[in-house]
């Protein structure tokens, strides 16, 4: 059987570089966008400037989540440093939310101001942002996807918004230029467009990051392969009852395991250990197991 749920301690330090590598890029790009947008007369890239200020921070707040989370147990927090992951894509999410509705007012203003209408250069630095924060997003994605990490997801996220962003500077940038007179504010209805997306994307990132936070239940699949690995031990007449929780990028399984009445405690101890090991093998993210034995109970039974 396939294991479901693979470790994710060597995605986790591959997650905790590649934020340290976004908190240089974001501040690089940051810089020569604000640049651009002020010398270009570009408001939609001042905004996109912005929002890679405010993935300067998310990628801190990323990194750090990360190392927290990748703390082993101890007295203090005896079932790990896992929340803390959930903790900052919920701050992450946060910042995208607050740039989103900056990038939205200061946009409307300038809708409302006449100006010169954008430098085409500028389309040219837009086009290199999108290309190198799509490229990274697509890399933090995919080690998100082997993790299984909220926080590493919402640091995928973050860099797609800034290529978003990006994307709709480019447009309004290019609508202006070609619209000629008349079409100046365009780049900055790109700006507020732009900020409709991030709005909507951080929106959908503290959802996940609330979920975790609440225990909301895993997905159907780890359920299954969860119950089918207890169900499966030599021993084991049914499952009574089966509940398992999030923790950064690990579970904690709460199982009642019904057997025969006549077994002794000695031989339900070992039958119990039995069934935390076929589930740890089933399902390797699987940070610790609570057996309840119990009496099987056909009468009981569906």
């Amino acid at each position: 059987m396939t294991p479901v749920g693979a470790p994710g301690a060597p995605n986790s330090v591959q997650a905790q570089k590649l934020a340290q590598l976004g908190l240089v890029l974001n501040a690089m790009l940051a810089m020569v966008k604000l640049v651009a947008g002020i010398v270009g007369h570009s408001y939609a890239l001042v905004a996109d400037a912005i929002e890679s200020a405010t993935d300067i921070l998310g990628s801190l707040v990323v990194w750090s989540g990360l190392r927290i989370a990748s703390r082993s147990p101890d007295d203090r927090y005896p079932f790990g440093y896992g929340r803390a992951e959930p903790l900052a894509a919920g701050a992450v999410a946060a910042l995208m939310l607050g740039a989103a509705a900056g990038i939205a007012i200061e946009a409307i203003r300038e809708i409302r101001t006449p100006h010169h209408a954008p430098a085409p250069f500028t389309l040219g630095v837009l086009a290199v942002v999108i290309l190198v924060k799509e490229l990274m997003a697509k890399r933090v994605l995919r080690v998100s996807e082997a993790s299984g990490s909220v926080v590493v997801h919402a640091d995928a996220w973050h860099h797609r918004a800034d290529a978003i962003t990006s994307a709709a500077a480019f447009v309004g940038i290019s609508a202006a230029l070609l619209g000629g007179p008349g079409w100046e504010p365009a780049d900055d209805w790109a700006a507020l467009v732009a900020a409709g997306i991030i709005c909507v994307n951080g929106s959908l990132l503290l959802r996940g990051a609330t979920r975790d936070l609440m225990d909301h239940a895993p997905d159907a699949p780890l359920f299954e392969a969860v119950s089918e690995a207890a169900a499966r031990t030599p021993g084991v007449l049914a499952i009574e009852k089966l509940k398992i929780r999030k923790s950064g990028t690990g579970h904690f399984v709460d199982i009642h395991v019904q057997a025969d009445p006549a077994l002794s405690l000695h031989d339900a101890h070992i039958l119990s250990g039995c069934v935390k090991g076929a589930i740890r093998e089933r399902v390797p993210s699987t940070l610790g197991v609570l057996i309840h034995m119990e009496p099987f109970e056909p009468e009981h039974q569906p």
